[in-house]
């Protein structure tokens, strides 16, 4: 429930429209939800403008359907990150309107369309093995509205093919840089914008990457100032935080 349906609530019992019994009927669920198994926040969209994501990894498919089911009652659009095409089968058995982003292993019902700023957001991949995170930050910020703009395949071996980019990137409002090996990308591509950067590390390198540690630290102590780093392979979060950025007034 958002808060103009609250305050449209209250109205209405003061004016008479609806009885305290029937507010609290609509208000049953407020402000979770209790599947037994999961506690579904539905202040979420109240406090951060969009509803809770669901993270399906780990979850079994039952209950991934029934998360699905009971936030689709509320008339949300709906997100679930790291979802596999199982889950993916039995949420659209029930929800039709489920659409599956293969790369970005994201399960997605749309029932709203969101408000579309008139600023971008820019996502940038040192290499290809860095498409599937670079997929999910990049389908997360448009399922939030945003319009994306995907440069891969960019990394520093061959800066030339950044270079050639950068009007695009620096049309965007917020960048997203995704890189594993080194991480070097982010630094690379702080020092030549004027918007924030949001890096992300991810697991792509051999034995002394450590699983994306290297690109962590190396990130983490960019000399690039307007550089932030998320964790590691954590496409999801920069797409969320690079819509927070792009969707400010």
């Amino acid at each position: 429930m958002t808060r103009n349906e609250i305050e449209q609530l209250l109205y209405e019992v003061k004016s008479g429209e609806k009885s305290p019994e029937e507010a609290l009927t609509v208000l049953k669920d407020f402000p979770y939800t209790d599947l037994g198994f999961a506690r579904l926040d539905n202040h979420r969209e109240m406090r951060t403008g969009y509803p809770e994501i669901v993270y399906c990894a780990g979850k079994t498919v039952e209950q991934v359907v029934a998360i699905f089911l009971s936030m689709s009652e509320r008339g949300n659009n709906l997100i679930g990150t790291r979802a596999d095409e199982l889950m993916f089968n039995e949420v659209k058995n029930k929800l039709p309107e489920a659409v599956f982003y293969k790369a970005a292993r994201i399960i997605s019902v749309q029932k709203k369309t969101p408000l579309r700023p008139e600023t971008g957001i820019a996502v940038v991949t040192a290499g290809t093995s860095d498409i599937p995170v670079a997929e999910e930050a990049a389908v997360t910020a448009e399922l939030l509205g945003n319009e994306v703009t995907r440069i891969y395949d960019a990394g520093v071996a061959g800066i030339h093919r950044l270079v050639d980019k950068l009007p695009e990137i620096r049309k965007c409002r917020v960048v997203i840089v995704i890189a594993g090996m080194e991480g070097a990308l982010a630094s690379v591509v702080g020092g030549l914008v004027n918007i924030p950067v949001i890096a992300v590390p991810t697991s792509v390198g051999y034995g002394a990457s450590f699983g994306g540690i290297s690109a962590l630290l190396a990130m983490l102590t960019s000399c690039s100032a307007g550089v932030t780093v998320v964790n590691i392979d954590n496409g999801f979060g920069a797409g969320f935080s690079a819509s927070m950025i792009n969707q400010m007034k």
